[in-house]
């Protein structure tokens, strides 16, 4: 089954070159392409997609504001996040609004098909100075006082796997770092998802960042 993909980009070049790059792939193909987020529900509804690639500074309503109207109706579709911006402010915004991943737009088109991929499969794509940024971000805002971690009981193995979804690696590399299969790396995040009471990468790691569980 082939990815379908919806951009939301305000910038026609760059909205161009994401369209070529979805439709040029093969698995993945561009179901919509939006240059602003007005008439936001009819234009999902329209477009049907799997994964959103969506531009955080737009005209009227902004990507963050999308991203957690999208969670809220449709929390089976995967956002990634895609901006020029490197803002603290905005990267904690967007990751607490329940994106899935956050790549710069510098991104090249391979690891942007990567990253399509990732997160279409639950992973949590980061460029390298987002995944950095998110830890130190989480650690500073951390509450004073912690929720007891000792009801999370997870097993060395998911702890190991949890951490390494904090630094932002994909399943395929949380795979090849802890040398079991990818299916694998699916399964122990399944029950870390179920144990956390969390539905999403990002919530996870949100939760193992606050609550100090890695």
């Amino acid at each position: 089954m082939e990815i379908r993909v919806a951009i939301f980009e305000d910038n026609k070049l760059m909205r161009n070159g994401f369209e070529a790059i979805c439709n040029g792939t093969e698995g993945i193909t561009c179901c919509g392409v939006f240059h602003d987020c007005a008439d936001f529900d009819y234009k999902i509804r329209k477009s049907d997609p799997h994964v959103i690639l969506m531009d955080i500074e737009m005209p009227g309503m902004d990507g963050i504001t999308a991203t957690r109207q999208t969670i809220q109706k449709w929390p089976e579709i995967k956002i990634l996040i895609q901006t020029v911006f490197e803002d603290d402010d905005k990267i904690f915004a967007a990751i607490c609004a329940g994106a899935s991943g956050y790549i710069l737009k510098s991104t090249s088109p391979a690891r942007l098909v990567e990253a399509i991929h990732e997160v279409y499969n639950s992973g949590s794509p980061m460029s390298p100075y987002i995944a950095s940024r998110v830890l130190k971000l989480f650690q500073q805002f951390a509450p004073s006082v912690q929720e007891n971690a000792e009801k999370y009981i997870l097993s060395s193995r998911e702890k190991e796997i949890l951490s390494l979804m904090t630094e932002g690696l994909s399943f395929h590399l949380i795979a090849e770092k802890s040398f079991i299969s990818y299916e694998t790396v699916r399964t122990h995040v399944k029950r870390i998802y179920k144990k956390l009471h969390v539905a999403s990468a990002s919530e996870a790691v949100v939760k193992a960042i606050r609550q100090r569980l890695v």
